[in-house]
């Protein structure tokens, strides 16, 4: 029976013409052919599943090479570190809380035995931070640790409570654990909860003791106290013995503090020769400890001439003139001495007359001429929220970023004229954070500034539960996200970030304003791809040659100088500038880790790794901004910010065309067309209210 098959294709109708023998042997055909297909499509997958795995062993080859790529670039110290941990989220920010104007310290000292004294030093040399304290930090401190004692059960520390207090454990043993995970115990000898003494911090874990516990103990407030207390003292003592010197007597108080901040201490052991006769003199010092004797030779031998002691300096002719020391100074015991060597000195202080050069003067080359703050007539009720038009938030006010402190809305006028970021914050939270002065103060700087590289403010106003900052929308976006998205920026477009900040510090410290808190977060772009700076809340006006004791900043930009709280000034920015500089040009920050602990025990060592790919100008001008005294940093000597403006890394830049303009952006590229807030992250309504706060600290917002 054969078969034929015909669709009809009005009707489909199938036409059957049968024929038995033809329709078997088609039937075993067909069968034949069934199976074929199915054994290429076994094989077929077979393949499949053999290249996924291939991809597969490819990938992850690829994620090992990675790796050691990435081990090749930056070598750890550790071998299971690598270096730098790669900043992804956001950096944590710490507002300065205020210190009484006098400082003492009220607790009652607890005399320790030799073997507790021991004890409590071994601690502080075997932890990360503690261990940074030079020999009379530890000795004040080991001095004023008060004792406590608690009972099996007892929680020492809670998670996500404040503290105000670091431990070492006398006696006894204590549970950590986190999320209600045992993490591990703490015996003798161990320390915890250190971060509490710098700042004020919400605790990662708890800490419970296990047996009866003895712990020594100190209060945030008595180390900071001890810490600026003895900086103050010794800056005082040593600008005093400074004034003794002949050299230097007709200098003032800030050109002074400036030689301050560039002099080193160092150590010498009994005998050691400081200087020798005969050699040729370079180097300043001052005695801070122990005795020198000085000598000359005389027919051969060694002749005493006097012995010197503490406060008494020697080689100051080796700062003006060319000469060769005309004795022996030695050692005699243990010496420590504040030096400069001349190279330094003359970076500071011009020789010539001996007088510190005018950072103004540094200033006065073609500037655009200041514009008047405008009056503004914007008023609260005129002001819309701009809602999104698109995506899961579609309807909802448009958020450009949430912070510590509050929310920053997108507005634009009834009459739709211009956008506006308008940035909210809570009273009651910044009368909880003690921020009032920070932030009449930000609103005081912003009122008063004009210039382009830094976000205008529009207008100010506050009601009973918040206070309101309306400024300047910058359209492009924040350079954090920007520097996210590529991983890292190429060499032009840092330099010419990076030159937009100097342009905004320029500004500022002609105003005798330091900003003090630089970092990818707080630089926006408007829409042709300039920076502006943003966000003045932790912003100070300081005398030249003061010093101001807060702890203050973002952990990974700190100086040494502000861990230490040996006081700082406009040396601080520069410093930042270096750190900005290195993340903007490797995609994070030169001292990292998940721990601040441990960003402030890098930053304290200095030592600076950079990677293969960057220029020798980058790293040149990175380790001038980054040295880790003050005093010797790029920008912070006698020609100011001139001399950065000058390094080679700047070679390419125009400056009167970057002031004025007209420069094409190389940041233009990373904008993003679309809705006025394309360039922004998205964030959920907020439906919170805070609560009314009338302590009238906002009188004059």
């Amino acid at each position: 029976m054969a078969i034929l098959y015909r669709l009809d294709r009005h009707s489909s109708t199938l036409l059957i013409h049968t024929q038995p023998a033809v329709m078997e042997k088609q039937l075993e055909e067909l069968k034949q052919q069934l199976e074929k297909q199915c054994m290429i499509n076994q094989e077929l997958q077979r393949q499949n599943k053999d290249l996924e795995q291939r991809l597969q062993e490819k990938e992850k080859l690829l994620q090992n090479l990675d790796s050691q790529y990435h081990n090749l670039e930056f070598p750890s110290q550790s071998g299971n570190e690598i270096e730098p941990e790669v900043r992804m989220s956001r950096a944590a920010v710490i507002a300065s809380e205020p210190l009484p104007e006098n400082l003492e310290i009220t607790r009652m000292r607890v005399k320790k035995t030799v073997s507790e004294t021991n004890l409590i030093i071994k601690a502080i040399q075997k932890n990360d931070f503690l261990s940074r304290l030079d020999d009379e930090q530890t000795a004040m401190m080991v001095d004023l640790l008060a004792v406590f004692n608690f009972k099996p059960g007892d929680d020492i520390i809670k998670e996500g409570s404040e503290g105000d207090s670091m431990y070492i454990v006398a006696a006894g043993e204590l549970l950590v654990t986190q999320a209600g995970r045992n993490l591990r115990s703490l015996t003798t000898g161990d320390v915890f909860g250190e971060l509490a003494i710098l700042y004020n911090c919400k605790r990662t874990a708890t800490v419970k003791a296990k047996t009866a516990v003895r712990l020594w103990s100190m209060e945030r407030q008595t180390y900071r106290t001890i810490i600026t207390n003895k900086s103050k003292k010794k800056r005082e003592q040593l600008m005093g013995f400074l004034k003794t010197s002949h050299t230097l007597k007709d200098l003032n108080d800030v050109q002074l503090s400036k030689i301050l901040d560039s002099m080193e201490e160092v150590k010498y052991q009994d005998k050691d020769v400081i200087v020798r006769e005969g050699t040729e003199a370079n180097t300043f010092y001052i005695i801070l400890k122990g005795e020198v004797l000085v000598t000359k030779n005389v027919n051969g031998h060694q002749k005493q001439i006097r012995r010197m002691g503490k406060g008494e300096h020697f080689g100051e002719q080796a700062l003006i003139r060319e000469v060769l020391r005309t004795a022996t100074c030695s050692a005699d015991g243990p010496v420590t001495c504040f030096s400069i060597d001349k190279e330094v000195f003359e970076e500071t202080i011009p020789i010539e007359h001996l007088e510190v050069f005018d950072d103004s003067k540094v200033l006065q080359e073609v500037q655009v001429p200041e514009r008047p703050s405008p009056s503004s007539t914007l008023r609260f009720k005129d002001l819309v929220p701009v809602p999104y038009q698109e995506g899961r938030y579609q309807g909802d006010p448009v958020t450009l970023g949430v912070g510590g402190f509050g929310r920053v809305a997108l507005m634009t006028t009834v009459n739709h004229g211009t956008y506006y970021a308008m940035k909210r914050v809570s009273k009651k939270l910044i009368v909880a954070k003690r921020q009032e002065e920070h932030m009449l103060f930000e609103k005081k700087i912003l009122k008063a500034t004009q210039c382009d590289f830094i976000v205008r403010l529009h207008a100010a106003f506050k009601d009973k539960q918040y206070i309101y900052m309306v400024m300047e929308f910058c359209a492009g976006g924040e350079i954090w996200t920007k520097l996210k998205e590529v991983g890292r920026f190429d060499e032009p477009m840092a330099v010419f970030c990076t030159a937009c900040v100097v342009e905004a510090y320029a500004y500022l410290h002609k105003k005798n304003i330091m900003y003090r808190d630089l970092k990818p977060e707080n630089l926006m772009l408007n829409i042709k791809g300039y920076v502006k700076l943003v966000d003045f809340g932790f912003a100070k006006e300081l005398v030249r040659g003061e010093k101001t004791y807060s702890f203050v900043g973002t952990p990974e930009y700190m100086p040494p100088e502000i861990i230490k709280n040996q006081g700082h000034d406009f040396a601080v920015d520069f410093w930042s500038l270096g750190i900005l500089i290195y993340e903007l040009l490797v995609g994070s920050p030169p001292f990292s880790s998940s721990e601040p602990q441990k960003i402030y025990a890098k930053i304290l060592d200095g030592v600076l790794k950079y990677p293969p790919y960057m220029s020798e100008a980058a790293k040149s001008i990175i380790s001038k901004l980054c040295r880790p005294r003050p005093g010797q940093r790029l920008g912070n000597t006698k020609n100011g910010i001139k001399d950065v403006r000058h390094h080679r890394w700047f070679s390419s830049m125009n400056w009167h065309k970057l002031r004025v303009g007209q420069l094409d952006a190389p940041t233009v590229r990373l904008i993003r067309k679309g809705p006025c807030y394309i360039n922004f992250d998205r964030f959920p309504l907020d439906q919170t209210k805070a609560e009314e706060e009338f302590s009238g600290w906002d009188r004059d917002f």
